[in-house]
């Protein structure tokens, strides 16, 4: 069995002490709730070092939101992998959908920046999904193949227990709209086998599948008992502690 795996990304919201705030009624949540899952929290990068601090005597892990595949240099703006580790991440998002649709990131871009995690000991969440108007033309399934394909370029096959696949239909983020736990479940089972053509059956069944898109706290619960789906990228609902924990218990 895959243990589940609930992340909460943060996006653009919360300042040091709106940071504090959340950690502090998630923390206290947390000791008082029965929840079978590993949890990440991936704040902005101005508040990655006050939450580590915060977070390193429980069990939730710490990500950032996204990072550059280059060490270090004149890319004025951008993290490197080093300084996401040097605040204690473990782990990483690449590839979300804002990043690809907002700021224009492409899957060569977000494949170097997945290898770049890998090498320098980062676990990425590594986002695909399909737009409304990509699935409503039917090319659900091409779109799916060529950002899993491309943004895997290059891994190893070793490589792939340090990642973590996220899929997030565009149309379902923020949008209140939800896929179906069935049109989840089709998809997940497309990213799996997709993964067992390339790598092989015993990698694609272990490899953790999560579904992201307004999923929240009464919706959770069947989503992730489907079969291929191993926990939520989750945006929003991720913002107040008793949302959060709730969607965690859905596990």
């Amino acid at each position: 069995m895959r243990r589940k795996v609930i992340a909460g990304n943060w996006k653009m919201n919360n300042d040091l002490k709106e940071t504090q705030n959340l950690i502090s009624k998630l923390s206290a949540g947390l000791s008082n709730s029965e929840v079978n899952c590993d949890v990440i929290v991936c704040p902005p990068f101005t508040s990655l070092s006050e939450a580590y601090a915060l977070l390193k005597d429980t069990k939730i892990k710490l990500g950032a939101q996204n990072m550059y595949f280059e060490s270090s240099g004149a890319f004025t703006g951008e993290i490197s992998a080093a300084m996401l580790k040097s605040v204690g991440c473990e782990y990483v998002i690449l590839g979300h959908s804002e990043r690809r649709n907002i700021f224009g990131e492409s899957d060569e871009l977000i494949n170097s920046k997945i290898k770049k995690a890998i090498t320098s000991g980062l676990k990425p969440i590594f986002c695909v999904g399909e737009l409304l108007e990509e699935r409503e033309a039917g090319i659900m399934e091409e779109v799916i193949k060529r950002q899993v394909k491309a943004g895997l370029e290059g891994v190893s096959s070793d490589d792939m227990s340090k990642l973590i696949i996220a899929y997030e239909p565009v149309w379902a983020i923020g949008t209140g709209k939800t896929a179906s736990p069935d049109q989840a479940q089709e998809v997940h089972a497309l990213i799996r086998n997709l993964i067992k053509e390339k790598y092989g059956a015993p990698v694609s069944e272990k490899i953790i599948i999560q579904y992201g898109g307004s999923v929240k706290p009464d919706n959770a619960k069947e989503l992730l008992s489907q079969k291929d789906i191993d926990g939520a990228l989750v945006g929003g609902a991720c913002l107040k502690a008793d949302s959060f924990i709730g969607i965690m218990q859905g596990a």
